[in-house]
């Protein structure tokens, strides 16, 4: 599994970022954390497929947060892609992803599917699940985790073999959650499989005050990604445009109990965003300033 970020800047590009996007590679797909203007010349410059991107997760509709959509969609309609694509955003997505839909003069060849959610709302898939909370924004906007499906234990081939299990098929039967047969011996797979495996945590904010909402959202979980436009002694400013200081998404991550904080949404006041980095690492050890093209593997636990 591994984050991409393609985009870690906030309201306008700068020389150094551009706008807000996310990438999350796993299970042979990607997820999209918001699509900003410029996104699909990002993937290409970068390491991922814009073709291999099945969801796109919105967190809410500033312009510096999805208005690289129709760029992208043309784009995937132009080099013939045929399999599905899901939208997921907050209430007046549909309507939204219709309009851009209509313009210009293209005709997507694939099926995209929108939803619109709502706070607390899960979408259950085969490996992971989708949850959603509402977050302190100026405008209606959802805070994301993706969340792995629980994991198998760790097969241990020591363990199969001191019980006469030969190395091959009955290897892969066992991994599979299958019994064996050796001599008049029945194997059982928790007789070799460690216990299981929690499933890895990724949340993304978008654009958010400090929110209680996230903070649950976000408990334990293995990387937040974190609205940090602003540094503290901008806080009101941060305050009234509905946005957090990196001190305060660094209490966020304490708060959570995260592994890993990324900040990101930096403002162009900015240009390394160290001191933001700085401040938030007096608060939470493991923060880091989100740049574009960053990658971070994010390892089982």
């Amino acid at each position: 599994m591994k984050l991409v970020f393609l985009g870690s800047g906030g309201s306008w590009p700068s020389k150094e970022r551009n706008l807000s996007s996310v990438a999350l590679k796993m299970n042979g797909e990607i997820i999209l954390f918001d699509c900003a203007e410029g996104t699909q010349r990002q993937l290409i410059v970068s390491s991922l497929n814009f073709m291999h991107v099945d969801k796109i997760l919105i967190s809410h509709f500033h312009g510096d947060h999805f208005l690289g959509l129709p760029g992208l969609i043309q784009s995937m309609y132009l080099n013939d892609r045929t399999r599905d694509l899901n939208i997921y955003g907050p209430s007046g997505t549909t309507h939204i992803v219709k309009g851009i839909l209509s313009l210009g003069y293209f005709n997507p060849t694939f099926k995209i599917s929108t939803h619109d959610l709502n706070d607390s709302d899960q979408v259950t898939l085969d490996k992971y699940d989708i949850q959603v909370r509402v977050t302190d924004h100026d405008i209606p906007g959802l805070a994301f985790c993706v969340k792995e499906h629980q994991r198998k234990g760790k097969f241990h081939p020591e363990k199969a073999i001191t019980l006469g299990v030969p190395e091959g098929p009955q290897f892969r039967e066992l991994q599979n959650d299958q019994t064996v047969q050796v001599g008049d011996r029945i194997i059982k797979p928790e007789d070799v499989m460690g216990p299981p495996r929690k499933g890895r945590k990724i949340v993304y904010s978008g654009d958010t005050r400090p929110s209680s909402a996230v903070i649950e959202l976000a408990r334990n979980c293995d990387v937040l990604i974190h609205d940090a436009t602003l540094s503290k002694d901008l806080d009101e400013k941060a305050h009234k445009y509905g946005h957090s200081t990196a001190a305060q998404a660094a209490t966020v991550a304490s708060q959570s109990n995260a592994k890993v904080l990324f900040l990101t949404h930096i403002s162009p006041r900015y240009e390394d965003g160290l001191i933001l980095e700085n401040e938030a690492r007096r608060i939470f050890k493991y923060s880091f300033v989100a740049a574009d093209f960053l990658e971070y593997e994010i390892e089982l636990p």
